[in-house]
This record gives structure tokens, C-alpha cells and sequence, in this order.
């Protein structure tokens, strides 16, 4: 056990770091060739742009009356948005009660058009009925950080309602393994069971104290390559492998559809793709802090998100870079409507986003592209839903048509 002489301790501290894009294209919406030979069709310009900014945007969630329900996790609130008419209606307040949260971070479908809010600052999930009312809530984390911790914020949701998150490394003290587990986590009784394997990215870890005082802190090396994964609506595992750049999927039966190696150019990391990843920080208001504290036998743990960016003019080579860039972000893997798996791929510095479209066979049928610093956050019945900055780094959302 990890004690301070006030029986007091950080166990640990882990930050993950996510990205983002803009966009405020120009153009028809695609159609023609879908760049399923390795060629890209811009997803043109937004139907509708939401005109008032967020602090942060993880997720946007359409409802079936078609409003949009937006956490900002930054502005410390949860809002109802009509695209087209350009307002918004704050559901809740922020606070530690029944219908309170104190930094709602994301929102994912349920089941009967309810909603699950994750209020990062309550340590929670709330669950919100089609009316929007606040009901059931269960924990973020279960479990000892000494023998393994399960952190149960949510990346994904199926249709069933369970919720899928990443593993965290195995338990205090001892050594980060180079693979972490996809988890199926039935909420309410946080029942885990393990889905899928893949690649985490390297991390540096910086230790501080000894004996019965110590800390111990992770935090990822820049553009390190590491797997990414999503899950459709039946519950299947698509997983893109950052060894040679290929797709698979796990379906729910457990058999394993393997796509073929996808072509790709090589990104070398110089100066201006350094200055663009410590920007990029801010680009999801911050990575996600998980703090485990333990006081005279009683274990607590707290969650948040913030910090911002770094200062792109910050002396970046303290930090352990790659030579390239790998082939694809290790950020989660969104399904369409048609049951296809968007990818975004690492490009240039400065170039526009791009995301290259797979197919259940794993074959690659599509590349689309947005404006610079641009990224989808989710898809709805009316379209693509795509976050955007501005120069002040300030999140705007737009819904894009849907490429068929």
C-alpha cells in the first residue's frame, strides 16, 4: 500500500490526450468518386452551423424531435440545441444533486431515446430520460487501484445500452503492459468483461518520493503509434492496427473479419508538426485527469478535464518524438448509419482532415476530407455532426450531408 505520512496519496495519475479538427468547408457535398483507391472527396460545405461556440465538444448526440444535446465540459454545462434555429436551452445545472453535474463531459445514445451523461466532476453517469429528466446514476470507477483499477468512462455505447471503455495498465506499482483491453461494462453493476486486445501508446512515467510517500505519473509520448477502436450498434469491435495500417472487426459471436493492409505515406515529424500536436491539445479542451486518493483506508477518485493546450512556441524537444508520424490517430473509431467505420488518418501539418471509410470486409470504399483542424464528433439521422476551432480556439458545431 502507497502512504504518505498523512495517509495521504496519489496512487496515480494518468492523462489522455485526444484531438480535434475544424471545419467550414467549401464546395458541393460529396458525390462522385468516393477515394476508395487511396483518391479524397471533400465533404463540401455544412448544411447548418450552429452560430455560438463551446469551450469543448466530445460528442453531439441527435435526438428523435432533432435537436442536438451537447456537453461542454469547459463551459460547465449541458445543452439542448436546435441546428436550425440557431438556440440553445441548458438542461440542468451545475452542482452535486439529483439533477446536477459539475463538468458534463459527453453524452451517448440509449436505448428508448434516453441519453447517459458523463459528469466527469461528480465522478458519474446519469442517466436522462426521453424527456430529458434525470434518473438512475452509477460510478465512473469500481474496483482497487493496487490490484486493478476499472475506469468506466465511456468511449463507446452499443444499442443495448453498455458501455465500452479502455483498460487502464495493470494495478499500482507495477509495470504498464504494452497492450490494453477493450471492456464491455454492463452499467449499474459495472460487470466487466474483456472484447478486445490492442496497442497502447508509449508513455513516459515520472516518479517522484519514496517508501510510503511516493507519486507516480503517466503521460503519453507525442504521436506515438498505438491501435484505435470503435463499436457498432450490434455490439462488433472494429479495431485499426497501427503495425501495418489494416482494419478488423470482432463480431459479436467472437469471429474475426481481417481487411487488407491499407498504402499510406509516411509523414516525417519536423518542426511544424510539433507545433501543430502541442496546439492540438486545447482542440478537446484537455486530456482527461484520473486522480486515486486513499485517506486513513478510504479510497476516492476523482475525474476531470481541462488545462488547455500547450504553447506551440514551448521548447518542444524536451519531449521524446517519433521519426513519422503513424498512419491514423488513436482517437475512437465512429460507425455511420451504413455500418462503416471512419478512420482519421495523420496527415501533414496544415493539410485538411482526412478520414478514410471501411466496410464490415474491412476493404477501405471511401477517403473524405474537412478544413483544417476540423473533426466528426458523431452522425445522426440528418448527417455528419463535425466540430470546428477558431483562431481562439473555440469549438463551433456544423452538420454535414451524409456521403453515401
Amino acid at each position: 500500500m502507497v502512504r504518505s505520512p498523512s495517509r495521504r496519496a496519489m496512487l496515480a495519475a494518468l492523462m489522455l490526450v485526444t484531438t480535434t479538427l475544424v471545419a467550414c468547408g467549401s464546395g458541393d457535398a460529396a458525390s462522385g468518386d468516393a477515394g476508395g483507391d487511396g483518391g479524397s472527396v471533400s465533404l463540401g460545405s455544412p448544411d447548418v452551423s450552429f452560430p455560438d461556440d463551446f469551450g469543448a465538444i466530445q460528442t453531439a448526440l441527435e435526438r428523435a424531435d432533432g435537436t442536438v444535446l451537447v456537453a461542454d465540459p469547459l463551459g460547465g454545462a449541458l445543452y439542448a440545441i436546435d441546428m436550425s434555429a440557431g438556440t440553445r436551452e441548458q438542461i440542468g445545472q451545475e452542482g452535486q444533486g439529483p439533477e446536477e453535474y459539475r463538468q458534463p463531459d459527453a453524452v451517448w445514445r440509449l436505448p428508448g431515446d434516453s441519453t447517459l451523461l458523463v459528469d466527469l466532476g461528480n465522478g458519474r453517469m446519469v442517466s436522462l430520460g426521453p424527456d430529458l429528466e434525470f434518473g438512475p446514476t452509477g460510478p465512473l470507477s469500481a474496483g482497487d487501484p493496487r490490484s486493478g483499477l476499472t475506469i468506466a468512462i465511456p468511449e463507446a455505447v452499443d444499442g443495448n445500452g453498455d458501455v465500452y471503455a479502455r483498460s487502464m495498465g495493470g494495478g499500482m506499482g507495477g509495470e504498464r503492459p504494452d497492450s490494453g483491453a477493450v471492456l464491455r461494462i454492463a452499467r449499474g453493476t459495472l460487470e466487466v468483461d474483456t472484447v478486445a486486445m490492442f496497442k497502447l501508446p508509449e508513455v513516459t512515467i515520472t516518479e517522484s518520493g519514496s517508501g510510503d510517500n511516493r507519486n507516480v505519473s503517466m503521460s503519453l509520448i507525442p504521436l506515438s503509434a498505438q491501435d484505435a477502436w470503435g463499436v457498432a450498434q450490434d455490439g462488433s469491435i472494429v479495431l485499426a492496427r497501427s503495425g501495418d495500417y489494416h482494419v478488423e472487426w470482432i463480431s459479436i459471436d467472437g469471429s474475426v473479419t481481417v481487411g487488407s493492409s491499407v498504402p499510406y505515406e509516411s509523414v516525417a515529424i519536423g518542426m511544424d508538426e510539433k507545433r501543430e500536436w502541442a496546439r492540438s491539445q486545447a482542440e478537446t479542451g484537455g486530456g482527461i485527469s484520473i486522480q486515486v486518493m486513499m485517506d486513513n483506508g478510504a479510497l476516492t477518485t476523482s475525474f476531470g478535464r481541462g488545462g488547455g493546450g500547450r504553447d506551440e512556441d514551448a521548447d518542444l524537444d524536451q519531449y521524446t518524438w517519433p521519426e513519422a508520424k503513424p498512419p491514423f490517430y488513436g482517437t475512437r473509431i465512429l460507425i455511420d448509419p451504413q455500418d462503416r467505420a471512419w478512420v482519421r488518418r495523420h496527415v501533414d501539418a496544415g493539410e485538411p482532415s482526412t478520414y478514410d471509410v471501411f466496410n464490415r470486409d474491412g476493404a477501405r470504399v471511401a477517403t473524405y476530407t474537412l478544413p483544417f483542424r476540423s473533426r466528426v464528433v458523431s452522425f445522426g439521422p440528418s448527417g455528419v455532426y463535425v466540430a470546428s476551432l477558431d483562431d481562439f480556439d473555440l469549438n463551433y458545431l456544423h452538420r454535414y450531408a451524409m456521403p453515401m
